[in-house]
């Protein structure tokens, strides 16, 4: 018990005297993992969103032809969120449930990119037992008009109908939440 207590207390000696050297270090963590995120994010557009059209899925099953317009007057005066993710995507399957969470407070249009025709994205939400709200992007065109070449992705169009806060690859639930509440603020 003894080595272990003398373990501590001199890691936290050194923490102490060389805290100041990994500053630099975790500096440039910082800059790779910010221009990462701009690089992958650097097609989409800025300002207001642009108008889609598409085939949604309902959380009962009935497919609807709408628009974004559309699917966002039914959320007045607050942001959404657009996850666009994959069937065959194995991140996309590790951000499931924080999407699943995230939809119970914000609201969340999910996108099935290349992921089939309507029915075969319907099996696919009922079988993981996703219950989302979706649009058919079947070709990939509606990511692509978004700004989007890979999922998972994920983007809030604030209250005012501007694209805000994009990213791409694995964003936590954390960083979902943050996203949508920093659109409330600023």
């Amino acid at each position: 018990m003894k080595s272990a207590s003398g373990w501590w207390q001199r890691l936290r000696q050194n923490l102490r005297t060389r805290w100041k050297s990994h500053l630099g270090t975790l500096a440039l963590v910082f800059v790779v993992v910010f221009g990462v995120q701009a690089w992958q994010t650097r097609h989409v557009p800025t300002g207001p969103a642009p108008e889609l059209a598409f085939t949604l899925i309902g959380l009962d099953g009935n497919r609807v032809d709408t628009t974004l317009a559309e699917w966002r007057a039914q959320h007045p005066g607050q942001p959404v969120a657009l996850h666009i993710w994959a069937e065959w995507c194995l991140i996309c399957r590790t951000e499931e449930h924080s999407v699943t969470r995230l939809a119970r407070d914000w609201p969340v249009l999910t996108v099935a990119m290349q992921s089939g025709p309507a029915d075969a994205v319907a099996r696919v939400l009922a079988k993981r037992e996703l219950p989302w709200t979706t649009a058919i992007d079947a070709r990939g065109a509606l990511a692509q008009t978004l700004g989007f070449r890979a999922v998972p992705a994920f983007v809030v169009v604030d209250a005012d109908g501007r694209l805000r806060s994009a990213s791409v690859g694995y964003t936590s639930e954390i960083g979902m939440r943050l996203r949508l509440w920093w659109a409330t603020v600023v």
